[in-house]
């Protein structure tokens, strides 16, 4: 339950009154946002309204024009370089359109995560300068490519740096340098993100031209990097959600059906929860260059395989967020400590670094500060946060420079690495900066409530009239709304898995409304009479335009009780751990159970999927112990059953000898018949480990057999032949360690009583 901040009275003039027309808080809500006049209420609402600023207020962007225009006079290549996030992705995809469409010879590069990092990555360049490259186009990246900008000029190759990241002490020499940051705080292009940037100076290089067909990549690209809507931010978001809505190009169409998402109801909410995560999981995972083939093609064949593989990662990245999630959780619950700093900087051994800014924005939302989550390697530290308004959190880090390794990034989000010995000095370093920006002594979630209304007021009406407010986002947060002495009338789960809560809510006077709680928890429902917290919006269901409300949060009245957060088991329980024929049984399971899921790490076999593959489902069959508990927990908070069916049949892989030969089986296959490249998440699934089991089994067959594994990423390694191996044996120790702690769980979790 948060501290709620009830709104203080708000004048609204008369002017603005008649100029906005509808329930008074949307006047109230534009009058708190500094849009006092009906001129500026009238801007902020609509779109045609709106006059966005032109491109060339943006410094270099004349020269950036020209010289593309040469390079594309004169036949010359250019290669975009840009970035594995969703926002690098859109803006080498708008790019690369864009300059297609004018004629232009153009190739385009994004570098991996893992192997290459974020920024020009220099051995990458070389090989791709070698390739014959005339023109240099960095988009979402390349402010502080200082060395990359001097090798390319040795190499008689002109740069062009269009990004959005704050500004390092010296710009680098290159031909033009277009980013945001170069202009002065208030101007209406300063809020501007990657794609947004790289969208400015295609404006200016079609002149006359439309340029409208690319913004739908504008708008995806601008929620995705939660940017602060305001000014011509929020002028090319609404309109890029008009795109989508009406014309989106084959491959965003695409994702959006598979996400079953209409498109002519599509809010920004479906961008930040069916598009960008998708999108993000293959720069998370794997490699992001399909993700411009997937949004620069019409080929329907092309389409489809990169949207089975966006789904593909789009699992595996779930089931990652939700591990290293709970981890941190655990970290915070083991060490409440971490919540007296003003910043909440939490770490962990092995944790997926492709997945912890998506954790860190999970607990922003949680604890209301900047959070910094961080995974620990080999004496290093690296990983991403997230802030909140009023704290510049790419300053915030730059203030403990003197303990990085790196940094980068913007207002909102960044990424960095340190030694591990310094980490403690840097939360504490964080922490005093945070404190110091925000005035807090320590993190207390707090909702700012817009309006305490009836439950008589809410209906479709009311909702459209709000929905004005939107596109919503970071600086425009939707409208929190309250309602006091309200009561459950009647409760039950929704969807065929009863995963979520459709309540009845009732006030004194007898009037109701359905309230939707996602991923409530039945016995978390208040008692007795309560104050409820919620967001309304127009919402299509069963073909049907509704007002949705949705809960936000509870607090007890005098009178009444509230029983939030409540930790009880609702599993229906079927115990056959103990049962000597298991495969007997499990036909009668799936005849009698509905929408019946069955776990089954290793062996894999018809019917089963392994942790990777988990899905929402009204019953669980766990065919062997987990691994760990953070595996165990992670699948029940994919799966969200309503009946577990246990099992107890043990993998046969728990001793490292056996393990050790199968996986040395399962590697020589992968380099004869798969190209050599196997991932470790995949061989944990197969082999009923975990991954951490999995990367130091690696280590140790690359030591001590005639395969080499080489890490390409966190997850990637490529396979070759080594027909002198070292023959060290010093992975033996951790392997047995942990391939016991693992045994371990198994035998708590056969005897645990759920």
């Amino acid at each position: 339950m948060k501290t709620w901040l009830d709104p203080l009275p708000t004048y609204v003039p008369d002017a603005l009154k008649q100029a906005v027309g509808g329930h008074p808080v949307v006047a109230e809500r534009l009058m708190r946002q500094g849009f006092e006049t009906p001129e500026a209420a009238r801007r902020f609402l609509s779109p045609e309204a709106y006059t966005p600023a032109p491109p060339d207020e943006l410094p270099d962007i004349e020269q950036a024009v020209a010289r593309l225009r040469k390079a594309i006079q004169n036949r010359e290549t250019i290669l975009v370089w840009g970035d594995f996030d969703v926002d690098g992705q859109t803006s080498t995809a708008l790019l690369v359109s864009a300059l297609r469409d004018l004629g232009a010879k153009v190739t385009h590069h994004i570098p991996n995560r893992f192997s290459e990092g974020h920024g020009v990555h220099l051995p990458t360049l070389k090989t791709l300068l070698d390739g014959g490259i005339d023109l240099l186009l960095t988009c979402d990246t390349g402010i502080t490519a200082h060395p990359a900008v001097e090798y390319a000029h040795s190499r008689f190759v002109d740069v062009l740096i269009t990004d959005h990241h704050a500004l390092p002490e010296t710009l680098p020499k290159a031909e033009a340098v277009i980013n945001p940051m170069r202009l002065p705080a208030g101007h209406p292009l300063r809020e501007l993100p990657g794609v947004g940037t790289a969208y400015q100076l295609v404006r200016a290089l079609y002149g006359t031209k439309s340029s409208d067909h690319l913004l739908d990549l504008v708008a995806v690209g601008i929620v995705a990097d939660v940017m602060v809507q305001v000014d011509d931010t929020r002028y090319w978001l609404q309109r890029g959600l008009e795109i989508l809505r009406n014309n989106p190009r084959p491959g965003l169409l695409a994702i959006l059906e598979r996400a079953e998402i209409t498109p002519v109801d599509l809010t920004e909410s479906d961008i930040g929860f069916g598009l960008a995560p998708r999108l993000n999981a293959l720069g998370r995972l794997a490699d992001a260059n399909p993700a411009v083939e997937l949004l620069t093609t019409a080929d329907k064949a092309v389409i489809t395989e990169r949207v089975n593989e966006l789904e593909g990662l789009n699992q595996k990245r779930r089931f990652l967020t939700r591990q290293v999630y709970e981890a941190a959780q655990q970290k915070i619950k083991d060490d409440p400590a971490l919540l007296k700093y003003a910043a909440l900087v939490v770490s962990g051994v092995g944790w997926h670094t492709g997945v912890v800014g998506i954790v860190a924005s999970r607990l922003v939302e949680d604890y209301a500060c900047p959070v910094i989550v961080l995974s620990e390697n080999d004496g290093l530290v690296n990983g991403s946060a997230r802030s909140v308004a009023g704290c510049n959190i790419i300053e915030v880090i730059r203030s403990q420079s003197a303990l990085l390794k790196t940094y980068g990034g913007h207002s909102m989000a960044a990424g960095l690495s340190l030694f591990a010995e310094n980490l403690f000095e840097f939360r504490r370093g964080v922490s005093g900066v945070v404190r110091e920006s925000l005035g807090t002594a320590e993190v207390q979630p707090q909702l700012p409530i817009d309006a305490y209304l009836p439950l008589s007021q809410i209906d479709l009406p009311f909702a459209e009239d709000i929905a004005r407010l939107a596109p919503f986002g970071n600086g425009n947060p939707p409208l929190a709304l309250a309602t006091r002495n309200v009561h459950v009338k009647s409760r039950r789960t929704l969807g065929s898995r009863g995963d979520h809560l459709a309540l009845k809510i009732a006030d004194d006077t007898g009037n109701e409304q359905r309230v939707i709680w996602w991923f409530g928890d039945v016995d978390s429902v208040p008692e007795g009479k309560f104050d409820l917290a919620y967001t309304v919006r127009p919402n299509v269901f069963g073909g049907k335009r509704e007002a949705l409300i949705e809960w936000l949060d509870a607090r007890p009245v005098e009178g009444g009780a509230v029983a939030l957060g409540a930790d009880v088991s609702t599993y229906t329980i079927l115990d056959y751990r103990q049962h000597p024929n298991p495969q007997a049984v499990l036909p009668e399971i799936l005849q009698s159970q509905t929408d019946v899921l069955i776990w089954r790490d290793a062996p894999s076999q018809s019917g089963s999927v392994d942790r990777y593959h988990l899905r929402p489902a009204q019953t669980l069959v766990v065919w062997s112990p987990p691994p760990d508990p953070l595996v165990w927990h992670s699948a029940l908070n994919i799966v969200q059953p309503g009946t577990l069916v246990l099992f107890g049949e043990r993998p046969a892989l728990d001793n490292p000898q056996a393990l050790l030969t199968h996986l040395a089986g399962m590697l020589k296959y992968a380099l004869q018949h798969k190209g050599g490249t196997v991932s470790a998440s995949e061989l944990a699934g197969l082999t009923a480990q975990t991954e951490q089991t999995i990367h130091i089994c690696l280590k140790w067959i690359t030591s001590n057999t005639e395969l080499t594994a080489e890490p390409l990423s966190e997850d990637m390694y490529q396979l070759t032949a080594n027909p002198s191996p070292a023959k060290d044996t010093r992975y033996a120790d951790r392997l047995k360690t942990l391939l016991s702690e693992t045994a371990a769980y198994r035998h708590y979790w056969l005897k645990q009583q759920f």
